[in-house]
């Protein structure tokens, strides 16, 4: 090998070229496959340093494309004879950008089959992008997206999402743009922005170019978002159109899905069968703040009582949203609750539960009032029914003159009396279609 090299390093600059790429086919049509990469690297490191830039953008490229279409099958070989002139080749990157670039990208795929996910990504990072079209760039940046988050790196894959955004409108392919919208879904799933996550994750789910059972699966991971989101109208809006999807019904979380929809409240038994199908970041645990820690001690009188919580607040985002959920399922039960009543009901400290409740309604999430001397809080009698139950749920508008009593207790007794006389009418209207019962005989 070293004596055809001293040969070929005194031929004429011309016939270098063929030289070289005649010693590149023989070396890879070898039946002795161990001694394969340490030829090619001899070749390439010569190639590099004596035939110059010309006749070894010529032969590299013939090497790379060659590797590119298999020429070597077996998977170790080939991938150590990709990083052995990867490494050769990187200190004169300048000279050798598109063949650094193109070694890059089959490094990326051997590892991706190893899925060595963070690796494969690291390759990525590395490419060279000053010749790149913008195209190409957001192709690789969202190729390393996807790459980071299958290791649950969403910090840094964040960093290449938006530099991906920035690229969005350089491409009308619609495999790359669909691939970029789950990203963004996965994206604000990771930043725990649970419900843009769930939007995003059931509009992909809709589309029809996507696979029925992955189409499937980000169904149920916009439910799994719905229900992990802070309660209050939007979120309420989110769960009427995933509750009235009809494909929502065949999915395991089905039952608290429905449970959230009709604010009925939930027990620890269900909490526990949703939560083993949640992944790890979604399992995380939240700190309490130090304010809110001095908040919740301000009722420790209470803890005489021997079935009073000592919990200060939610110890993860399940855990959280599930409390939020009761407190504003409770609010469609009860005019007021005290603070112990409260924390019972929340697996709370009096004073946490006071906290969440007053967080709440500082954001507009829940309609009420506090008070502190009584240790009560009040929901708000006279509050609309919530969005999610008319518009944003498919049910159009409903429009009801309601008489003015000056009484907030009165129109809401008598809201009730006539919502009742309602469904009575609507049951018997629908026996009686089925002959179920007989209409009374009228006497003159």
């Amino acid at each position: 090998m070293d004596s055809r090299l001293t040969q070929f390093a005194a031929l004429n600059q011309k016939d270098k070229a063929p030289a070289y790429l005649s010693l590149v086919s023989e070396i890879l049509a070898r039946q002795n496959q161990s001694l394969i990469a340490p030829d090619l690297h001899t070749l390439v490191e010569t190639v590099v340093q004596d035939a110059g830039i010309v006749v070894g953008r010529q032969v590299l490229s013939e090497l790379v494309r060659n590797l590119g279409t298999r020429s070597i099958s077996d998977h170790n070989l080939r991938k150590r004879v990709v990083e052995e002139t990867l490494s050769t080749l990187q200190p004169r990157i300048v000279s050798y950008e598109e063949q650094v670039n193109s070694l890059r990208f089959q490094l990326a795929d051997l590892l991706e089959t190893e899925e060595e996910w963070s690796e494969a990504a690291r390759v990525l990072m590395g490419i060279s992008s000053r010749s790149l079209p913008d195209e190409e760039k957001f192709r690789v940046n969202i190729r390393i997206v996807r790459l980071l988050l299958e290791d649950e790196d969403s910090v840094q894959a964040e960093t290449y999402y938006n530099r991906a955004a920035s690229l969005s409108n350089s491409t009308s392919d619609r495999v790359t743009q669909l691939q970029f919208k789950l990203c963004q879904a996965r994206i604000s799933d990771y930043a725990r922005k649970f419900l843009e996550a769930a939007m995003r994750y059931h509009e992909l789910s809709w589309l029809a170019e996507i696979d029925e059972e992955e189409r499937k699966e980000m169904l149920s991971a916009a439910v799994t978002c719905a229900v992990l989101a802070p309660a209050g109208p939007n979120r309420s809006r989110v769960l009427a159109s995933l509750y009235r999807d009809e494909r929502s019904a065949d999915l395991p979380s089905y039952n608290i899905l429905s449970k959230m929809f009709l604010d009925h409240i939930l027990r620890p038994a269900e909490i526990r069968t949703f939560e083993e199908r949640l992944r790890p970041h979604q399992l995380a645990r939240i700190a309490i703040s130090s304010n809110d820690q001095l908040a919740s001690t301000i009722d420790d009188d209470d803890f005489a009582e021997p079935s009073t919580s000592t919990r200060r607040g939610p110890s993860t985002v399940l855990d959280r949203a599930v409390m939020e959920h009761n407190l504003l399922a409770s609010s469609k039960i009860y005019n007021n609750i005290t603070f112990r009543g409260l924390g019972a009901l929340l697996d709370l400290a009096p004073g946490a539960a006071e906290t969440m409740a007053r967080k709440m309604i500082e954001q507009g999430r829940l309609k009420g009032s506090i008070d502190q001397v009584d240790k009560l809080i009040w929901f708000d009698a006279a509050r609309e029914e919530d969005d999610a139950q008319g518009k944003a749920g498919g049910l159009g508008d409903v429009e009801q003159t309601n008489e003015d009593t000056g009484a907030p207790f009165t129109k809401r007794w008598d809201l009730q009396i006539r919502m009742t006389a309602a469904n009575v009418e609507t049951i018997v209207q629908h026996l009686a279609e089925k002959g179920l019962v007989q209409q009374p005989a009228v006497t003159a």
